[in-house]
């Protein structure tokens, strides 16, 4: 059986270099528009190896008192996205830009939170992991919701 065929592209040094730049970018332009937080870049660009569409995930983690202002000056710089799945604790946001951005909010230690941390960083540790991210994103379909599915048994 043919495998389906996407625009994913394989995670080099060079990719991760680009999107820590973007990282730094947004930390400066974040941190001069008043959003509070502490930003790190995740997703398929942060590490060599995974694939990718090119765009770059970043997580915005707030303390509990900052996630109201977080969100609300984040929708004068980037749209909203996926408001179908926002809780009182987590939010995503987008920038339609070259690269394209994302950015995940989080409160510190709510279930997103510790999810998002602890998946990210056991996929920085543990190849098996990476592979499987690799192989759900090559079989298409509903990829988000797979991946969705794959970090939540992650850290299960």
């Amino acid at each position: 059986m043919a495998m389906p065929t996407h625009d994913w592209q394989l995670t080099t040094a060079e990719t991760v270099a680009r999107a820590l730049a973007v990282l730094t970018e947004h930390r400066l332009g974040l941190n001069g528009g008043g959003v509070p937080g502490q930003l790190s870049l995740t997703g398929g660009s942060s590490l060599e190896g995974l694939l990718t569409k090119g765009d770059i995930d970043l997580h915005l983690r707030v303390m509990p008192g900052e996630f109201a202002i977080a969100t609300s000056r984040l929708t004068l710089i980037f749209d909203r996205a996926r408001q179908e799945i926002w809780t009182p604790s987590f939010a995503v946001f987008e920038r339609d830009s070259t690269p394209p951005v994302g950015i995940a909010v989080t409160v510190v230690d709510s279930e997103h939170d510790r999810r998002f941390v602890r998946s990210w960083e056991r996929m920085r540790t543990d190849e098996t992991a990476r592979r499987y991210y690799n192989l759900l994103k090559r079989r298409g379909g509903d990829v988000e919701a797979a991946k969705a599915q794959f970090f939540t048994d992650l850290v299960a």
